[in-house]
């Protein structure tokens, strides 16, 4: 384990200890953490207060939830690996992150393969979801499923994106994660690959010209102060998985491993339900503060270009995954 990330361990120990000593005697303290802003309208941190209020009111008394947002407890990567060595019990990650642990996540960051919500729902929620999270599992992950991140648009502050050439010689920071690198790429762009909490400034100082993020991540962590354009690409369906540690699961009594299980459950349905609702609202909270919002007419023209892509992650996805989860999009 690198130095690092020990020195980090050992700051969540130390950071959570005060929390558990000062909670009430509830028979089970998780610790859940995510890296956005803990705002009404966020889609993280809805999905975790919906699953705080589902756990604790199936189980009062025996299960209390902290929570964690707005990066307390590191980035997604390093919660990630919270959750594998057990220092961390629950988190809301981003799967282009989920995807540099197991890389047949890879299949839901691809661009342009999901049309709109319902798809989606489709391949997470179906056999396509199930083979995921047992692929997870395999690196001491439990997946609980995958809740609404809402697709991901491109913002920036060169020039409203209509047609692939507006991509071209743009600086666009990307997660750290090669699907979304090979699509900027693919789309002529200048992708930039940085962790989520040197963006925002990074945008100020211009050392990079753009992002490409949810809408309601725009508007909660306040991107429309920095930026100008936001056009409605709709590149990639945010999947946010709710994940827990298998060592932190594993250690409950069956009963209460399935009521995390149904907690998860419902929680995921009521956050969807939330987001969807919120677009309206976000979209117009934007328009407000001042950006520039479009969408683009020819969706064909931006798969065209980044049909390599597909190619490129082929193998470590698998083509029976690949293939079914084009199957389930055709049926929907």
């Amino acid at each position: 384990m690198k130095h690092n990330s020990v020195r980090r361990f050992a700051l969540v120990a130390a950071a959570t200890m005060s929390v558990a000593g000062a909670a009430s005697a509830a028979e089970f303290e998780f610790k859940l953490a995510w890296l956005t802003a803990d705002s009404p309208t966020d889609p993280y941190a809805i999905a975790a207060h919906a699953f705080k209020d589902e756990i604790e009111a199936a189980l009062p008394d025996r299960v209390e939830v902290s929570l964690f947002p707005n990066r307390q407890l590191g980035d997604d990567k390093e919660i990630l690996e919270g959750l594998q060595f057990g220092t961390i019990d629950l988190g809301i990650i981003t799967n282009a992150v989920v995807a540099n642990l197991e890389p047949t996540y890879q299949l839901l960051d691809l661009p342009f393969l999901f049309g709109d919500a319902g798809q989606a729902h489709q391949v997470l929620d179906g056999p396509v979801g199930q083979q995921l999270a047992e692929n997870l599992r395999q690196h001491g992950v439990v997946s609980l499923g995958a809740a609404e991140g809402g697709f991901r648009n491109m913002i920036n502050n060169t020039r409203p994106v209509r047609t692939p050439e507006d991509v071209e010689g743009v600086k666009y920071r990307t997660m750290q994660n090669p699907v979304f690198i090979e699509m900027f790429s693919s789309l002529g762009g200048s992708p930039i690959p940085m962790a989520w909490g040197e963006v925002f400034t990074a945008m100020q100082q211009g050392t990079v010209d753009g992002l490409e993020i949810p809408a309601s991540v725009v508007n909660s962590n306040n991107y429309a102060d920095v930026t100008k354009y936001l056009s409605f690409t709709r590149h990639t369906y945010s999947a946010i998985h709710l994940l827990m540690s298998e060592r932190a699961f594993q250690g409950l009594p069956d009963d209460v491993q399935q009521a995390v299980v149904d907690a998860g459950e419902a929680a995921i349905e009521a956050q969807r339900d939330a987001v969807a609702a919120a677009e309206a609202e976000v979209i117009q909270a934007l328009t407000d503060k001042g950006m520039e919002i479009n969408d683009i007419e020819d969706v064909g023209a931006f798969r065209a270009r980044v049909g390599p892509v597909y190619e490129r992650f082929e193998p470590s996805i698998g083509s029976d995954l690949l293939n079914e989860a084009l199957a389930a999009v055709a049926a929907e």
